[in-house]
């Protein structure tokens, strides 16, 4: 498996090395079978909760500022965006660093930003907008939409939005990776994905236990665009993007990256240098990965996709009720986590991370942008800013990733 090209089926969870983000679909990785599925512990807020939560005052302010420097030193990230929201409390929105190595432009919080695998929530909650217009069940199997899937006729749509299929992930296939690395900017096509995966047989029998793959995930958009008649960009921003006021949210059909934009950093995976990844083609991810969107969309979105906006409640009460995954306080849903209470999910694409989680206790949101992949330590930088600033502000509930260092001021 080449360095650059396993980036996206990583986006699961961003925690330690040995948990889901880093590794969470290799074959053979034992999560053990897993625990009948839990209900998330979200829950309205009432008025006085996130008393915990401190003013984000200049004070505060500076420890952030000091922990994101020293993460972006240590993991060697060229940029990133923050944005950190809690009624009440303030807000905290700032951009290090640049966004453009060669022309040394600064990052600026306005940037648009690919998303990787953020893109599942959109995909799932278009999902699950069909089940509640009554025109698909979760219980279905992907077989009554969907010919030639192993164990077809087994495997339902929430085992599929669940990571809980048994589906070999196409993104570790090492013809696929051969494949991209003749050419990033080559398009794929979801049947052409899917033909990567079905070569290999199936992983565990559907629903023993939890697997990121993102073969679920094509397999999604190819039930919305049946049941729709519409292509899945279409149905993105019908049913998704519009109903929830997102303007700056696109589904790229090919490489176009609306303008502003940052340029993204990547190791590639022939030479180990690092190369700008910003034109590559983001086919390859489609229904699992291709969303581009900026910090405010996304500020916006968390909370939307966390409280349910867009679904009646019984549907979000499924979406919510999460499986372990083998690292302590964390689960997975329908194509969203819970992680220490945060609730949301990453992304990672050659050359981009990103990080959206809410904490219903406080109301708080989260936004993380970052213009490289890079791993640092075998880690997701995400990761790393994660649990840097969370710690900071919310050391109840630390969003894993690493034991941080105590910020140097300066």
């Amino acid at each position: 498996m080449t360095p650059t090209r396993m980036r996206l089926r990583r986006a699961c969870v961003a925690v330690a090395a040995a948990g889901v983000l880093i590794a969470p679909a290799v074959a053979g990785t034992a999560y053990g079978a897993s625990a009948p599925a839990r209900a998330a512990p979200y829950a309205a807020p009432s008025p006085d909760t996130g008393t915990d939560f401190p003013q984000l005052t200049p004070a505060v302010a500076a420890k952030l500022d000091a922990a994101v420097r020293q993460v972006m030193r240590e993991a060697r990230v060229p940029g990133v965006i923050v944005g950190l929201w809690a009624p009440g409390k303030g807000s905290y929105v700032r951009a290090f660093g640049v966004a453009d190595k060669t022309t040394g432009a600064p990052m600026a919080t306005d940037l648009d930003m690919r998303i990787g695998s953020e893109t599942k929530t959109f995909t799932v909650t278009a999902l699950l907008r069909l089940v509640d217009q009554g025109k698909v069940g979760l219980d279905d199997t992907i077989g009554t939409y969907v010919t030639g899937v192993p164990n077809g006729d087994r495997i339902t749509l929430r085992e599929l939005a669940g990571m809980r299929s048994g589906l070999f992930n196409y993104s570790e296939d090492d013809a696929f990776n051969a494949a991209l690395d003749t050419g990033a900017e080559r398009p794929f096509t979801p049947q052409q994905l899917l033909d990567y995966s079905f070569k290999h047989p199936v992983q565990f029998p559907p629903g023993q236990k939890f697997e990121y793959s993102n073969t679920n995930l094509i397999l999604i958009g190819l039930v919305l665009e049946k049941i729709t008649g519409r292509p899945l960009h279409e149905v993105i921003e019908q049913d998704v993007l519009k109903p929830a006021g997102l303007h700056h949210t696109l589904f790229p059909t090919g490489a176009e990256f609306p303008e502003p934009h940052a340029h993204g950093y990547t190791d590639q995976s022939t030479s180990g240098k690092i190369v700008d990844a910003t034109g590559w083609n983001p086919s390859w991810g489609w229904a699992a990965g291709a969303i581009i969107s900026d910090l405010q969309d996304l500020r916006s979105w968390a909370r939307t996709l966390a409280t349910g906006t867009l679904l009646t409640p019984a549907t979000q009460a499924e979406r919510l009720k999460t499986t372990p995954i083998g690292i302590p306080g964390a689960g997975y849903g329908l194509g969203i986590f819970d992680v220490q209470g945060w609730i949301g999910h990453n992304g990672s694409l050659p050359g981009y991370e990103s990080l959206t989680v809410y904490l219903p206790q406080a109301q708080a949101t989260l936004v993380v942008l970052l213009n490289t992949d890079v791993l640092h330590d075998g880690k997701e930088p995400s990761a790393f800013f994660g649990e840097a600033i969370t710690t900071v502000v919310t050391p109840d509930h630390v969003y894993p990733g690493h034991q941080p260092p105590t910020p140097k001021s300066r």
